[in-house]
């Protein structure tokens, strides 16, 4: 049976259980028993290349003890033994062992949960995984990334999950352009599944990394951090997946909940991308963590501000933000004062309607910059949808393709971006015209017709001009009824 078959199997097995609400509950609970297979896997190879390689975890709650055979424990005392003994015993491993290994098992089982009912039910999952996946063999191994991948972009149907998933093509574009090399510290700080790491790990790994030395490097550069239980737990086994033997790199915290000056220089990092939750509001006192002028609790606007200060000079970032970030005022002008001043926000990809279907349908921008000069000129990339596409959806996604005319426009940045062209898709816009405009971003393209305006003081003008229109119409609606009465 192929992986996909065994993973459908197990969901058809999950929806007979009374416990299990639900897709996000479905894939937290088939995810946490991946990441003990996988985890056990992984030790075996580590038994095999080191003969005094020890386990951080008991053995009463390694893979191999309590799940591995057939004929192993079930029904009522299967559901006793982890609700009551690895659970515990995994949550407290810090009282067993102090390795990073434990660390990292701790934390995902931190905020984990056994949300089954039926012990019978679960020796059936725990059998199918223990049949179905092999994650020492380098064939299901690959397919089982893969595979990942899918459970992830399921996400995506289960609610809030869904803003835990970035597209596989976004996120892969924004590395690219970022480029991080081999040495560089790589950071997401809302790095929900883990998509964004994952595909700077794949692309330091094509074009940098040649030997064992450099793979010691590369596990040693990437950082993230992410808030909820959930996506936490799917990105530390997605970094297990892409071959993160430790992955202690990976926090489970809020960023936005320290506050923003005990971030000390040895925290700078070169390269951060990331796509932080917007829409969304921090808990009240967040805020106070940031100095007066930034102090807001709409998070996409906290998580910005935190980018620009964990940058190293020279640092560079590409970061997904809604379109009403680029024309807010307030609160987010200041910001957008401090970006352009204090970084060169060199680039803003402007995405179609429904990229992010069917988590949200709001218009979003991948903004690029580099910390450490103000910027001079900003070019505006409109990504168009593919000929013959109209919006994007569940059965005609983004594809990496689409990416490829950005690609061969963009040029370097080491020489001020000289061989970038305007044309029907591109254009700049200076500082001063920035300036002028009260930090709006919201530029509109010079070489398509009329657009739809986000513009505040022109919305409230044509607000105003529409309703004198409805209110000399409504004259004249009334003008007629009464005369009609009237000759009635």
């Amino acid at each position: 049976m192929s992986i996909s078959s065994t993973i459908k199997s197990i969901q058809d097995i999950m929806r007979k259980d009374v416990g299990v609400d639900g897709d996000a509950q479905r894939i937290g609970q088939l995810v946490w028993m991946l990441f003990l297979k996988i985890f056990d896997d992984r030790e075996l190879e580590w038994e095999l290349m080191n003969g005094d390689y020890r386990s951080p975890l008991p053995d009463s709650c390694r893979w191999r003890t309590w799940a591995a055979n057939p004929e192993g424990i079930t029904g009522e005392e299967l559901k006793q033994f982890i609700d009551n003994n690895l659970f515990p015993q995994l949550q407290n491993l810090h009282e067993y062992s102090t390795t990073p290994a434990a660390y990292v098992v701790r934390g995902v089982f931190e905020d984990a949960y056994n949300y089954m009912k039926s012990g019978q039910l679960i020796r059936q999952v725990i059998n199918k995984i223990q049949e179905g996946v092999d994650f020492n063999k380098a064939r299901e191994r690959h397919e089982f990334g893969n595979l990942y991948e899918q459970l992830l972009r399921d996400l995506q149907n289960a609610g809030n999950a869904g803003e835990f998933y970035t597209p596989r093509p976004v996120t892969e574009f924004m590395v690219r352009m970022v480029d991080p090399k081999l040495h560089e510290k790589v950071m997401d700080p809302a790095c929900g599944t883990g998509g964004f790491l994952t595909c700077a790990i794949d692309h330091k790994r094509n074009r940098y990394a040649n030997t064992a030395e450099d793979e010691r490097v590369l596990q040693a550069s990437i950082f993230g951090v992410e808030k909820k239980p959930l996506p936490h737990l799917l990105a530390t086994t997605n970094m297990i997946l892409h071959g993160i033997e430790v992955p202690s790199q990976i926090r489970h915290d809020n960023t936005l909940a320290r506050p923003l000056i005990s971030w000390g220089p040895g925290e700078r990092v070169d390269c951060i991308v990331a796509n932080p939750p917007f829409g969304g509001v921090e808990e009240d006192g967040i805020e106070s963590n940031f100095p007066a002028a930034f102090r807001t609790r709409e998070t996409a606007d906290l998580f910005l501000v935190l980018i620009m200060h964990l940058l190293k000079d020279g640092g560079r970032a590409a970061v997904v933000l809604p379109d009403g970030f680029l024309f807010g005022e307030g609160i987010k002008s200041r910001i957008k004062e401090k970006l352009l001043t204090e970084c060169n926000l060199h680039s803003i990809v402007r995405l179609p309607n429904g990229v992010f279907n069917p988590y949200t349908g709001i218009k979003t921008n991948l903004l690029f910059f580099t910390k450490g000069t103000p910027t001079k000129e900003v070019w505006f990339y409109e990504h168009p949808y593919p000929a013959g596409v109209k919006n994007y959806s569940k059965t005609r996604p983004m594809r990496i393709e689409e990416f490829a005319v950005e690609e061969a426009w963009w040029g370097s940045e080491a020489d001020g971006f000289a061989a970038r062209v305007e044309n029907e898709f591109a254009w700049k816009v200076s500082l001063d015209e920035i300036k002028a405009r009260n930090w709006n971003l919201d530029c509109k393209n010079p070489h398509v017709g009329e657009q739809i305006s986000h513009d505040p003081d022109e919305l409230l003008r044509n607000y105003a001009a529409l309703q004198g229109e409805i209110g000399d119409l409504r004259d004249q609606l009334k003008a007629v009824l009464n005369e009609a009465l009237t000759r009635a």
